[in-house]
């Protein structure tokens, strides 16, 4: 009897971990008797027959290096047929393209598919099983750690203690000058990244897309209120995707307007790219303008320098910290075991301390900040606080 073959890929950004899932997977596969086959670059790969057979015997340890030996990219089989405007048209479509990716499940000869990735790649997964019954499992994964039904998503929390490190850093400069650094954080529309790295460094202000941010109320007068109280340097870490309050746009921006944002170019899934917007720039730009401010600052014999600092792709990089690497370890071999017992179109994921699976389409959801969340008090204590206002 012929062993089962299992296909795997990374799709989306690379992101700490990604390795560790993959390994997870071998561990459990050859224990079982089964093949392991990587599928190359992701989406792209799977369409182009881009397939080798892993070797367990061969990658000892894989686990604690970062980055996936199997590639990746962003790209989206569905693209086309998304753009169709007439909705059943659209629908139409998306069916079709979900038979053709499941019959290339069939094509590679593989009894199953595990998908590892965001809320994109996994869309994609679930879109094959609901139109085509594909043998598809997905594996959550992105540092943004916003997707709905698992407590955390692998990658998360190495990303965050990398940006936290970076704003510990960063305050030796912001100190030794007098400075007010403005430390951008990727994370797209969600901001459990600027958030948690924010409060994890104590930064003194936290800008995320969740709660658009008053220029004069969460930043001007708060830099003041911090002067008044004899601090000498500021960090605010922004969200790649935080924006201004309507009322702020209209009252206090020059150099960007809401059009602007509008304007963004888009990504394979139609997301809008938020890191070409610079925000953290931008807030440069505004606050150097800010002359009462600057004149309220010097008054007090505190420099006036304001520099920026992007993360990007940084917070992506290196190894996996431990808790990553035994999530995702974790999530492989649970991701094979859904396989083995025939358990299609789910998603592993952490609840609490235990794995256990949701419906992919359930999963692929997105997660947001709440603005229920305690991380968000806790945030606004260290900010009222560090300004003399308890």
């Amino acid at each position: 009897m012929m062993s089962k073959r299992i296909g795997i890929l990374t799709g989306g950004g690379d992101c700490p971990g990604l390795n560790s899932v993959i390994y997870g997977v071998l561990l459990k596969a050859v224990d079982a008797g089964y093949q392991v086959i990587g599928i190359e670059k992701g989406w792209k790969g799977f369409l182009e027959n881009r397939t080798r057979e892993l070797d367990v015997t061969s990658l000892d340890d894989l686990h604690t290096i970062g980055g996936t030996l199997i590639y990746t990219s962003r790209t989206n089989p569905y693209k086309k047929a998304k753009s169709i405007q007439d909705p059943i048209g659209r629908e139409k479509a998306i069916k079709e393209t979900a038979e053709l990716m499941a019959s290339q499940v069939k094509n590679l000869k593989l009894d199953a598919l595990i998908a590892i990735g965001g809320d994109d790649t996994l869309g994609v997964a679930a879109a094959m099983n609901k139109f085509a019954g594909a043998n598809v499992i997905g594996v959550p994964k992105t540092i943004d750690n916003d997707l709905s039904s698992t407590d955390y998503t692998f990658g998360f929390w190495s990303a965050i203690q990398l940006a936290s490190n970076t704003m510990d850093n960063i305050t030796t400069t912001a100190r030794s000058h007098q400075r007010i650094f403005i430390v951008e954080v990727m994370g797209r529309d969600a901001g459990w990244l600027t958030l948690v790295s924010g409060i994890s460094a104590g930064t003194d202000i936290i800008l995320i897309p969740e709660k658009p941010f008053d220029l004069q109320d969460d930043i001007v007068k708060v830099l003041r209120d911090r002067v008044d109280s004899g601090r000498k340097y500021h960090i605010i870490a922004c969200s790649e995707g935080a924006i201004p309050t309507k009322e702020s746009f209209d009252r206090d921006f020059t150099s960007i307007n809401p059009q602007d944002i509008d304007k963004l170019p888009k990504d394979d899934f139609g997301n809008p790219i938020l890191a070409k917007l610079n925000m953290s720039k931008v807030l440069v730009k505004e606050l150097n303008s800010q002359d009462a401010l600057r004149k309220y600052f010097q008054d007090h014999d505190v420099e006036y320098d304001i520099r920026e600092v992007t993360l990007g792709h940084t917070m992506r990089a290196g190894t996996p910290n431990s808790f990553d690497r035994i999530l995702g370890l974790r999530l492989g071999v649970h991701a094979v075991k859904l396989a083995m017992k025939n358990r299609y179109g789910q998603m592993v994921c952490l609840n609490g301390t235990e794995i256990g699976s949701v419906p992919l389409s359930e999963g692929a959801q997105k997660k947001l900040v709440p603005h229920t969340s305690d991380l968000l008090e806790v945030a606004n204590l260290i900010t009222k606080v560090k300004c003399g206002k308890s």
